[in-house]
């Protein structure tokens, strides 16, 4: 294995992993606000139970969310030393201001964690609420970061340099917002629905059925909302892609030569037009192909993976709109079998669709680390044996998901024994 190849499966390994965390971390505390304002508007215990106990899950994905989120800034300068060099001054105001809320959302985290009977009820709510806003800026902060690699500005090219360098434009680039708003939404659908999936198995075991239905209740409100909206984010996303890096849209639907009424294949199956109204509102408009371009994306892997995103995407959305409908008109319904092993069926589902619309960003930009100015292969290290580091890293992750995975499911069991013992 290359050092090229090594480098871009580390970075992949610790991005896919902490993409996970990172999801988690940003929908769970509103999750847990709704349920804290539901037992101060209902006296109910067992919303006060589901706050307590999303609030450990909670404190559990920040601090995992932490650590994988810190060795991903380091992997950057040391995998990718030219490209912190060039990139540094031009995307360091995003990262900064991504510290700033995180650190808001560890105070936050921690008056949430030890206020109980120390402040206002109503304050404490706010810390909780909080936390879930400042996980929401910190996200959206990094995604700047990332969108200036796909559309880099604020600066002027001179002599293969960047120079007159303006950071606030280059936070604030042409993807910024949209692939803010769609990574944003995208860990609100596939958290909900993970959750949701969690207390549906819970339920279907017959463990606690009013605890589990409520919160099973509020996580797929998240879910299903998020879902139905996901496609429209989607649909921004398409054509500011179509507009910006027409290559990596060619690669999504591995085309390869221009043409007009350019097909979207679902499944395999040609849809005429589609791609063309998808990119440009237009069934009729041209979308240039593959062949159009010097420098393409392995157009395999990024068609796959946008076939993945778009296939699960349609699917949460349909489960979602039932889900509505279902707790609008008939609420029994979400308690039957065969929903419950629906929404078990999608637990993973909406995280495996997030992994592969990263897949496509990161990939689909290919062979650029910067758009259009900085190859990945000259950004990398000349640091020999990276395939090493790519091993031990890989061999972290694996041992650190066990670990969460562990502790989570001693939070369930003893989860299970307060609420027996409560009666």
């Amino acid at each position: 294995m290359s050092d090229l190849l090594a480098a871009r499966y580390q970075m992949a390994i610790s991005l896919g992993f902490h993409i996970i965390f990172a999801c988690i971390g940003i929908a769970m505390p509103f999750f847990m606000a709704v349920s804290h304002w539901k037992w101060l508007k209902t006296q109910r215990p067992v919303f006060l139970r589901l706050t307590k106990a999303w609030s450990r899950g909670v404190a559990i994905f920040f601090a995992v969310g932490a650590v994988s989120g810190t060795v991903l800034s380091f992997e950057l300068g040391l995998l990718w030393p030219r490209f912190m060099r060039e990139a540094g001054a031009l995307i360091g105001m995003p990262f900064s201001w991504e510290g700033t809320a995180f650190f808001v959302e560890a105070i936050a985290l921690g008056l949430f964690l030890y206020g109980w009977d120390k402040m206002s009820p109503w304050i404490h709510w706010g810390c909780g609420l909080l936390v879930g806003i400042s996980g929401v800026i910190s996200g959206l902060f990094v995604v700047c970061a990332n969108g200036w690699m796909n559309t880099p500005v604020g600066f002027e090219w001179v002599n293969g340099e960047f120079t007159q360098i303006d950071p606030v434009a280059a936070m604030f680039n042409p993807s910024a917002l949209i692939q803010g708003i769609h990574m944003t939404v995208a860990a609100f659908q596939s958290t909900g629905f993970a959750v949701a999936g969690l207390h549906g198995l819970l339920l279907l075991k017959q463990h606690h059925r009013e605890f589990h239905l409520e919160a099973m209740k509020i996580a797929l409100l998240f879910g299903a909302v998020a879902a139905l909206i996901q496609p429209l984010a989607g649909d921004f996303s398409a054509k500011h892609v179509a507009r910006t890096q027409p290559a990596k849209l060619a690669a999504m639907e591995n085309l390869e030569h221009t043409q007009s009424r350019a097909p979207l294949k679902i499944l395999g199956l040609p849809i005429p037009g589609l791609l063309s109204f998808l990119a440009y509102g237009d069934f009729d408009a041209e979308v240039k192909g593959l062949r159009e371009f010097e420098d393409v994306p392995p157009a395999a892997v990024v068609h796959f993976s946008f076939q993945v995103m778009i296939i699960i995407g349609s699917l949460l959305a349909v489960i979602g709109l039932a889900s509505i409908y279902f707790c609008w008109k008939k609420p029994k319904h979400l308690e039957s079998g065969v929903f419950l092993r629906i929404l078990v069926f999608c637990t993973p589902l909406g995280f495996i669709a997030t992994e592969a619309g990263w897949v496509v960003t990161e990939v689909g930009r290919q062979p650029w680390i910067i758009q259009g100015y900085l190859k990945t292969k000259d950004a990398l290290t000349p640091m020999p044996g990276i395939v090493y580091s790519f091993i031990i890293f890989t061999a972290v992750y694996l041992l650190l998901t066990f670990i969460v995975f562990w502790i989570l499911r001693r939070q369930i069991i003893n989860l299970d024994r307060e609420v027996r013992a409560d009666g």
